[in-house]
């Protein structure tokens, strides 16, 4: 039997970001090392205001290193221009948030189809997955509301499924349960990890909830601008 790791889907190496006010220097992130491997579901701890979000939108190609290497399947991609960054981060990952951010004006249905036409998927097929997604997160029923009609874990469960809409390999979340309260966060926190290893995605998730961090494979935690596992 093989005894070789999974591959690396996603891999930071050396990553800074330094924020600049006149002349002072801030190093939120010094020398980020990360593997994320296939099928991976990795916590990431610590203090607030530690760049936890930061590391993520970095991870996510939202925000550019000050130094460092964010690769993909291999390849470097903190230097490619936006378009191919956006290409790339609109097939390849998945974003949930703390705050759902769903558009106020269109059903959650709707909602869950929006990332695919934006990605060219023609309505009709665009309809059936959001359809088929919005079923495998318990809300088949609730399609047609939109999000003021829908409780807090309903609009992340919908924030859930339209993360998953274009088949991403990578799912980003910061402090997906966070705005919740603890029996629903629990609740939407089962959902995202079944969602999530039913798919085999890799996934990469912030949270302050270290009972949550020990059902992942792995903790690592970041403080002072530095990355190590915790487990």
């Amino acid at each position: 039997m093989s005894s070789e790791l999974p591959s690396s889907v996603l891999e930071l190496r050396g990553v800074r970001r330094i924020f600049r006010q006149a002349t002072a220097e801030l190093v939120v992130l010094n020398g980020i090392d990360l593997v994320l491997r296939s099928g991976e579901i990795v916590a990431l701890v610590g203090p607030s205001g530690a760049g936890k979000s930061t590391m993520l939108h970095i991870a996510g190609l939202l925000e550019r290193p000050d130094g460092g290497a964010v690769l993909i399947d291999g390849q470097d991609c903190a230097r490619l221009n936006d378009e191919r960054r956006t290409l790339l981060r609109r097939s390849e990952i998945g974003f949930v948030y703390q705050f759902h951010h769903l558009l106020p004006e269109f059903s959650a249905l709707e909602n869950v189809m929006l990332p695919q036409m934006i990605a060219a998927v023609p309505r009709w097929q665009a309809r059936e997955k959001a359809a088929r997604l919005l079923g495998r997160v318990g809300l088949a029923p609730r399609a047609g509301h939109r999000p003021a009609r829908l409780s807090g874990g309903e609009q992340q469960r919908v924030a859930i499924a339209r993360a998953l809409a274009n088949d991403p390999r990578i799912l980003l979340g910061d402090e997906p349960t966070g705005n919740l309260d603890h029996a629903t966060g629990e609740s939407v926190l089962e959902t995202l990890l079944d969602l999530v290893r039913d798919t085999g995605l890799s996934a990469l998730i912030a949270t302050h909830n270290l009972d949550l961090a020990r059902r992942l494979d792995r903790i690592v935690a970041l403080t002072d601008g530095r990355l190590r596992t915790l487990a």
